[in-house]
């Protein structure tokens, strides 16, 4: 995974175009459809942030609170509200790690690895990108990781 991946982007860097047989040619995008996706991206992840950032604020407060509110509680009321928290933080890591793929999409793009996948070096279908702009695996080797 990781050796064709620095193959092509290395080959992609030191020569800026290949011959065309390797498909190499075809990783050129415009500077503005390149700067149109890195807006786009950039807005997702400032989104995701203030989503993350309010979760954060809201679980401190939800914590302040259940510190006062539990005294007297049986096992069940200390059971639920452990659950209801760890649930809380759940979502606050799923939104952290899609921070992540975003920075990491717009780190690709910097490189002219985007919308390629990383694995066999294909293009990703348009629809692909456009669901899920984060995604860095085609149809097929997402569906080969999912099944290991």
């Amino acid at each position: 995974m990781a050796k064709a991946t620095g193959t092509k982007a290395t080959g992609t860097k030191a020569t800026g175009t290949k011959a065309t047989a390797t498909g190499e040619g075809r990783r050129t995008r415009s500077a503005a459809e390149t700067e149109k996706i890195r807006v786009a991206l950039v807005e997702r992840r400032d989104e995701l942030q203030a989503e993350y950032d309010t979760s954060i604020s809201e679980l401190t407060e939800l914590q302040r609170d259940r510190v006062a509110d539990s005294v007297g509680d049986d096992q069940a009321d200390t059971g639920s509200k452990t659950l209801e928290r760890e649930q809380e933080i759940t979502l606050a890591n799923n939104l952290l790690e899609r921070i992540t793929q975003v920075e990491r999409a717009i780190d690709r793009l910097g490189e002219g690895n985007y919308g390629w996948c990383e694995r066999c070096g294909n293009a990703i279908p348009v629809e692909r990108v456009a669901a899920f702009p984060s995604a860095t695996l085609c149809v097929s080797c997402k569906q080969l990781e999912e099944r290991r």
